[in-house]
């Protein structure tokens, strides 16, 4: 039995994101839990709260199912809208700020005995 959970229009960017989603990837979802909690990266907070939600989502999909055996089987990060912003700059010129988003997927799987 699977369980997922999106988080879309996440306000970091995807490469920052990415670097705390394959740390998790292939980890047990309480041992993941644990590491996301230690990071020192802003992105960890974001995907904490969206495997608390997977795990809930699986929780409530089927209620005899085990947290202590869920893994996370697929955890990924899809680019968002990018917000395009102007910076003056001297002599009348401007330059273009990307402030990007992502959509970040994590999606929970019950391991074999």
């Amino acid at each position: 039995m699977e369980s997922k959970a999106i988080l879309r229009f996440a306000r970091i960017t995807p490469r920052k994101a990415r670097r705390v989603v394959d740390l998790i990837r292939g980890k047990k979802a309480s041992d993941a839990l644990i590491s996301l909690r230690f990071m020192p990266y802003r992105a960890a907070q974001s995907v904490e709260k969206l495997l608390k939600s997977a795990m809930a989502n699986a929780e409530q999909k089927s209620r005899h199912v085990d947290i202590d055996r869920l893994k996370v089987k697929t955890a990924f990060v899809d680019n968002g809208p990018v917000m395009k912003r102007m910076e003056p700059r001297a002599m009348g010129r401007a330059n273009v700020i990307k402030k990007r988003s992502c959509h970040i997927t994590i999606i929970l799987a019950e391991e074999e005995k």
